[in-house]
């Protein structure tokens, strides 16, 4: 008896988790938002760190490291504690893909994604999938900040301090110059 009533109360002891995915190439601002908007409702939440075997490229400059330490800065710049961060790397392999986060990851109760095959594979598999507001998507976009970063933009406004700070520690400015370039005239 002992034994079932401490069972229920450690199951129920536990709140929601939540699980996003992304590249974070770089975590912005609309990636704080975004987690700030998915802890309103969840007790913690479980940020996958994806694409973590590429780096060093146009779309995705920055190692899972340094993503890492980026999105850990900023989430503890801003108070947010109750976050798990874990690289994931693409498998290619559709019916694969959520055993394989499942695999990686605390267990977790929902999915925050606008990603359309994100949406179909997570729900097929039986989870509860919401999709996630957009913050200015012209602005908070990886893709215009890099560009920003390339052209000499500013870009810094757009991510949070702790990030600007980690980029800069690690020339990731002059380094994402450098890989765009080619060896052609």
């Amino acid at each position: 008896m002992l034994d079932t009533i401490i069972y229920a109360i450690s199951i129920t002891s536990f709140g929601m988790r939540a699980l996003v995915i992304g590249r974070f190439q770089p975590f912005h601002l609309g990636h704080m938002a975004l987690i700030k908007y998915i802890l309103r409702s969840a007790d913690d939440v479980v940020v996958c760190i994806g694409s973590a075997q590429y780096s060093h490229t146009f779309d995705n400059p920055f190692t899972a490291g340094e993503r890492h330490l980026m999105i850990s800065r900023a989430l503890e710049a801003e108070g947010i504690h109750n976050y798990y961060l874990v690289p994931i790397e693409d498998i290619n392999v559709y019916s694969l893909w959520v055993a394989h986060v499942e695999a990686m990851v605390p267990p977790f109760d929902v999915i925050y994604t606008n990603n359309p095959l994100n949406i179909r594979l997570f729900k097929e598999r039986g989870y509860e999938v919401k999709e996630t507001p957009i913050y200015d998507k012209e602005k908070y976009s990886g893709r215009k900040i890099r560009e920003l970063m390339i052209n000499d933009g500013p870009w810094e406004e757009r991510v949070p301090y702790e990030v600007a700070r980690t980029i800069n520690e690690i020339d990731g400015v002059n380094r994402l110059k450098q890989i765009v370039k080619t060896d052609e005239e």
